[in-house]
């Protein structure tokens, strides 16, 4: 019994003290009840970790929508093969930078279309503004390219806009002093660099070449700022056997022979021979009376032009002042806005005779005889009344107009036009000067390559366009001394083009950004071959008197232009893809 009892008390005791110690484990130790009370200088007792009052978490930062991604337009490598590779290689940078950039290349007849005709889409493209004689002045470039005025349906197809540009733009026309005027276009060159409204490469050297053997090299003439593919060379240009057609090459082919539409440079070199114009630029840059005998001006405001006596339009009618005055009208009523600007400060056209046109303008004008008189071409008021007649009732205008059998009065006349092949203008013997060449034939060669061949067989005898490496040509001149090649430094110059009405262009942050993305040096050098020169303005160092040598500059750095996107609000994602700044 006793054993028992004292097992029994024994184990007892061992389950107390295991309950005891099961206790002390599972639950803190309790304060004492009688605690101290807390002293001023004493901290209240520490919660429990679980208990403390977490620190507000900050929001994450916000980030702006991914930068859409961009099409970027450009010629194929067949036909131009500088704007295809220059193109090719802003995109990769583009794409360093984070941004979505597509090369998308074309033939010249589509995208050139997209961009006229679809000014709300387009994004960006490789562009190219080629050296006319008129462009010898700066006023065309000023007012055609950057006025908000020819944003709609002008050359300004960027969609540029600025009201301080404008009015700037406007008044340099009435500067009559000629260093006050200076300033003036220098500071529109400025106001265009600081916006980065053009991308800018370069100043083309290109070169162009000829058959000396066919063509008297004493008759070529090498035009300033335009070289020997110009208006001069092929009235001039003299047979030195019996081979008497002036048979040149493009890339491009013929979009529209229309004298009131500036469908580029291809186009172009057509029209200028078909219509005649009051004045030309001469090959030293400066205004000479064309079709008119005579420019007087007998004030500020007031011009007398007098008609050479006996032209007649290539159906036989003859050239009046009528004619002179309609030609003048039709850009003011709407039916051909590209050439709206160049008769913006006519006031009014009127008839001293058959022959005499007095022009008044609404304030001075020093680049009328440049930007006007030299720039519009003449056409027959009995063929052109009766089609803008028409073309007032209905949504078209002028440039749609593709005559049948384009009249002019100029020193060729229309003769044929295949599509993608070739178009032939015949001289016209009733000419005030008609041409020494029987024919001009210009044909239409995609591929660079072709067009040296075929120039060293003899099937072309001016090679009028080379987008290949100078080099080649250079060295097929070396090897053939039939061939002579001309280079010179051209007023038009190569860019990017970028649509500012849309996002992110319209941003000059990103434009900038993408001014220091290009490598010009690099294009120069490796696409250009050295055949070019930097290009920092629209107005070209060949002219220096009106360029300006202290521009902004955009030295080549994506670090310069990461930093300048940095400084704008843009940053860039886990991927490295850019963002757009938040709103």
């Amino acid at each position: 019994m006793k054993r028992t009892k004292a097992s029994m008390i024994a184990s007892l005791l061992l389950a107390l003290m295991l309950l005891a110690s099961a206790c002390n484990q599972a639950t803190p130790t309790a304060a004492p009840a009688t605690a101290p009370a807390a002293t001023e200088t004493e901290a209240e007792p520490t919660a429990a970790p679980a208990e403390e009052e977490a620190e507000p978490t900050a929001e994450p930062a916000a980030t702006g929508a991914p930068v859409p991604e961009i099409e970027v337009l450009s010629e194929t490598q067949a036909a131009d093969p500088i704007e295809f590779e220059m193109t090719r290689l802003m995109v990769e940078n583009m794409k360093k930078l984070g941004i979505p950039a597509v090369h998308v290349p074309m033939p010249w007849m589509q995208y050139s279309d997209i961009v006229w005709f679809e000014r709300d889409t387009w994004q960006m493209t490789g562009w190219r503004m080629v050296g006319r004689p008129e462009r010898m002045d700066p006023d065309e470039f000023i007012v055609n390219l950057f006025h908000s005025s020819t944003a709609e349906s002008g050359y300004n197809f960027v969609g540029y806009n600025n009201p301080e540009y404008d009015a700037l733009a406007m008044a340099q026309r009435g500067m009559t002093d000629k260093e006050e005027r200076r300033q003036a276009i220098y500071d529109l060159q400025e106001m265009i660099a600081e916006d980065a409204a053009y991308l800018y490469v370069a100043h083309p050297k290109l070169p162009f070449a000829y058959r000396n053997d066919i063509w008297d090299p004493a008759t070529i003439v090498d035009a300033q700022g335009i070289g020997i593919k110009n208006f001069w060379t092929w009235i001039q240009a003299t047979p030195l056997t019996d081979q008497k057609d002036l048979i040149v090459n493009t890339s491009e082919d013929v979009k529209s022979i229309n004298p009131f539409y500036i469908s580029g440079d291809s186009d172009s070199r057509v029209t200028e021979l078909i219509w005649d114009r009051l004045m030309r630029v001469g090959p030293d840059g400066l205004t000479v009376p064309w079709a008119a005998e005579s420019v007087v001006w007998e004030d500020e405001l007031n011009i007398l032009v007098t008609l050479r006596s006996g032209q007649t339009w290539h159906d036989g009618e003859p050239v009046t002042a009528d004619d002179v005055i309609y030609s003048f009208e039709i850009p003011t009523t709407g039916e051909a806005p590209m050439y709206a600007p160049f008769v913006a400060k006519i006031a009014s056209t009127e008839k001293v005779d058959d022959l005499t046109v007095r022009f008044t303008l609404s304030e001075p004008w020093v680049a009328f005889e440049t930007a006007s008189l030299a720039k519009l071409n003449l056409v027959p008021k009995h063929i052109w009344e009766p089609l803008i007649t028409d073309l007032l009732t209905v949504d078209d205008n002028a440039e749609s107009v593709q005559e049948e059998t384009p009249i002019g009065s100029g020193p060729y006349a229309f003769a044929n036009w295949k599509a993608s092949e070739e178009v032939v203008l015949n001289r016209f013997d009733a000419h005030f000067q008609p041409p020494v060449a029987d024919r001009w034939i210009r044909r239409i060669i995609p591929n660079v390559e072709s067009a040296l061949g075929q120039l060293k067989s003899g099937e072309i005898n001016f090679l009028m366009e080379w987008m290949g490496d100078g080099t080649i040509l250079a060295d097929a001149a070396a090897a053939d001394p039939k061939i002579t090649v001309v280079a010179t430094t051209e007023l038009g110059f190569r860019f990017y083009a970028v649509n500012m009405r849309l996002e992110p262009f319209d941003d000059v942050a990103f434009r900038r950004a993408l001014a220091h993305a290009i490598p010009v040096d690099a294009i120069i050098a490796n696409i250009f071959k050295g055949y070019a020169e930097p290009a920092d303005s629209y107005v070209s160092r060949a002219i220096d008197f009106w360029h300006n040598p202290d521009l902004p500059k955009y030295p080549y750095s994506l670090d310069t232009a990461r930093a300048v996107l940095t400084e704008a609000g843009y940053t860039w994602d886990a991927s490295g893809a850019l963002l757009m700044p938040v709103e």
